[in-house]
């Protein structure tokens, strides 16, 4: 039971911990913080949060666990409000889909104030965005990882892996920061940046193909959908991986247009097959 649990960013994900929480019974307070309250009104009327402030010093003041939840560039630029405001024994963490960044501002605020900080990655989200899209399911089955460093307590730790496995998470794992980034690149940010540049290749190829498009390539394409100023943040808070991403990306793809150029069945359906079997084992 936690007895304050604050949410700074209550949009789709900080909605989702808050309305999990709430489901499982696993605060006494949940506090919301937001640039705009009102638009929180329904959230304080459903029973999921306690109460809202724009203020973010008193929405974390006497929490026991903090939630960054807002984009990833907001998140960086309040952690040193949250770290100046927050509770000598609170638990701060985050949900954002980079870490290194967040994770290196919090070393360096650590040497100013001692406070408990553990990055947090829950792996899961929707094209859709904002508090309306949130549900308490979300993080149902999901994994989550968690990044923290050689001076992370373990109270804090244990804190931030027991929420996430009392939100329903399958898995909680560990990485580093900068690894974490390297392969959270290459599974979540480059198929987001492929989907978008699928839609944007068919409208200057043949947009009247639009209008012939059938569930697979919407099945395809549906991230393409995401909030762009997220999306943004999140391609150039780590734009090395993406980058690096994208190339292979496009080595693959001339590799295999290639073979189709050629008309090299046997060769093609040798990929096509490798392809499909590394596909199947991800189950």
């Amino acid at each position: 039971m936690i007895g304050r649990l604050a949410i700074v960013g209550v949009g789709l994900l900080g909605g989702s911990a808050a309305r999990a929480v709430r489901a499982r019974g696993l605060a006494r307070e949940v506090v919301g913080v937001a640039r705009d309250p009102d638009r929180l009104a329904p959230a304080v009327r459903e029973g999921v949060l306690t109460h809202v402030t724009a203020d973010v010093e008193s929405g974390v003041r006497e929490a026991d666990l903090v939630v960054l939840a807002a984009p990833v560039a907001a998140n960086e630029r309040l952690l040193a409000a949250v770290w100046a405001a927050a509770a000598p024994e609170a638990v701060v963490t985050d949900v954002g889909s980079t870490k290194a960044a967040i994770v290196q501002q919090a070393q360096r605020l650590h040497l100013e104030r001692p406070l408990a900080f553990v990055g947090g990655h829950p792996m899961a989200g929707s094209e859709r965005s904002g508090y309306a899209a949130s549900r308490a399911d979300l993080f149902a089955g999901a994994t989550v990882i968690l990044t923290p460093t050689e001076a992370t307590e373990p109270r804090a730790l244990k804190t931030v892996a027991a929420f996430w496995e009392a939100l329903g998470a399958a898995r909680v794992l560990t990485l580093d920061a900068e690894t974490h980034d390297r392969l959270v690149g290459a599974v979540s940010h480059l198929p987001h940046l492929v989907a978008c540049a699928l839609v944007a290749a068919v409208e200057r190829w043949e947009p009247a193909a639009f209008d012939l498009a059938a569930r697979g390539f919407r099945d395809t394409t549906r991230i393409a959908a995401g909030d762009p100023v997220m999306w943004e943040e999140i391609f150039l808070a780590n734009r090395e991986a993406v980058v690096a991403g994208a190339r292979a990306f496009a080595d693959a793809l001339a590799d295999l247009a290639a073979l189709v150029e050629r008309g090299d069945g046997p060769a093609l359906r040798a990929a096509l097959a490798r392809i499909r079997a590394r596909r199947e084992r991800l189950a």
